[in-house]
C-alpha cells in the first residue's frame, strides 16, 4: 500500500506569513506551491521550490483564480478562454523557478473556489485542463475523483490522479462540505488520523452522515494553513507508516 501526501505550502506574501513550510516540507511528499495569485510572491516561490528540490519533494503548481484578497476563496466569472490563459501564466512563473533550483513542475493541483467550480464547471474544467495540455502534456492534475477536471483531462489526454482530505467533511455527493458550515474542517487529531490510515488503506470515506464512500485516491492532502497543522501532518505520516502504508509522492520527483 502507498499513497502520497500533498500539502498546499508558499502561501505567505511580502511581510504575511501562512504556515511552516519547512516543517511540512519533512513530512509531505508533494507539495503544492502557490503561484501568485491567491497568495505567494516570486520570493516566497524561490524560498519554497528550492527547499522542495533540496528534500526531494515532487513539486506542483498551485493555481488559482485572481484574488490575493479573498485568498482564493470566492468564485469569480472568468471565461474559459481568459482562465486557460492565466492558469498557464501561473505554470509558467512556477516552473521558472522550480528549473533555477534544478527541479521543474510535476503536476497542477486549482485551489479553493477554483477548485470546487472546476470540479463541477465542464467549461471551467476545460480551461485549467487546456492550459496543462499546451504548457506541457506531461503534466498531471491532482483532482477530485469522479469530477469535471478528472473527465476533462481524459478527453485531452493528460493523467488525473484522485485526492482525498483527512481533514475534511464530506457530502454524500462525494464533495467537500463547504467551509460555511460547522463541522467541515476536522480537528481532532485521533480521528484525522485514523481516517487518513482509513482511507489509504481501504479507499473509503464517511461522510458527515456517516454513509460510505468509495474515493480510492492516490494523495492525501493535508491542509498547512490550520492551527496544529505540523503536528497534525507528521501524526498522519506516522500512523500511515505504523499501519504499513509507504509515502511516495504519484508523480515522481526529481526527474
Amino acid at each position: 500500500m502507498v499513497i502520497d501526501l500533498n500539502s498546499d505550502l508558499g502561501e505567505g506574501f511580502g511581510a504575511w506569513k501562512m504556515g511552516d513550510d519547512d516543517a511540512l516540507l519533512d513530512v509531505v511528499s508533494s507539495a503544492n506551491i502557490a503561484c501568485g495569485f491567491h497568495a505567494g510572491d516570486p520570493s516566497v516561490m524561490r524560498r519554497v521550490t528550492e527547499r522542495a528540490v533540496e528534500r526531494g519533494v515532487a513539486i506542483g503548481a498551485h493555481v488559482a483564480y485572481r484574488d490575493l484578497a479573498g485568498f482564493g476563496r470566492r468564485a469569480i466569472d472568468v471565461a474559459p478562454d481568459e482562465l486557460s490563459d492565466e492558469v498557464l501564466y501561473q505554470i509558467g512563473a512556477l516552473d521558472a523557478f522550480a528549473r533555477a533550483a534544478g527541479g521543474r513542475v510535476r503536476y497542477v493541483k486549482p485551489h479553493g473556489a477554483l477548485y470546487n467550480t472546476a470540479a463541477i464547471d465542464e467549461q471551467q474544467a476545460w480551461a485549467v485542463l487546456d492550459a496543462i495540455r499546451r504548457y506541457d502534456g506531461s503534466l498531471a492534475i491532482l483532482c477530485p475523483p469522479d469530477s469535471e477536471m478528472s473527465r476533462q483531462a481524459e478527453k485531452i489526454g493528460v493523467m488525473a490522479f484522485a485526492e482525498a482530505f483527512a481533514d475534511r467533511a464530506y457530502t454524500p455527493e462525494g464533495r467537500l462540505v463547504s467551509r460555511k458550515l460547522p463541522g467541515a474542517v476536522l480537528h481532532d487529531p485521533a480521528e484525522v488520523a485514523a481516517r487518513a490510515v482509513k482511507i489509504a488503506t481501504t479507499g473509503k470515506v464517511l461522510t458527515a452522515e456517516g454513509v460510505e464512500l468509495d474515493i480510492s485516491p492516490r494523495s492525501l492532502c493535508v491542509h498547512g494553513d490550520t492551527p496544529g497543522a505540523v503536528e497534525l501532518a507528521r501524526r498522519i505520516r506516522d500512523e500511515l507508516v505504523a499501519g504499513g502504508v509507504g509515502i511516495e509522492p504519484f508523480a515522481e520527483a526529481g526527474k
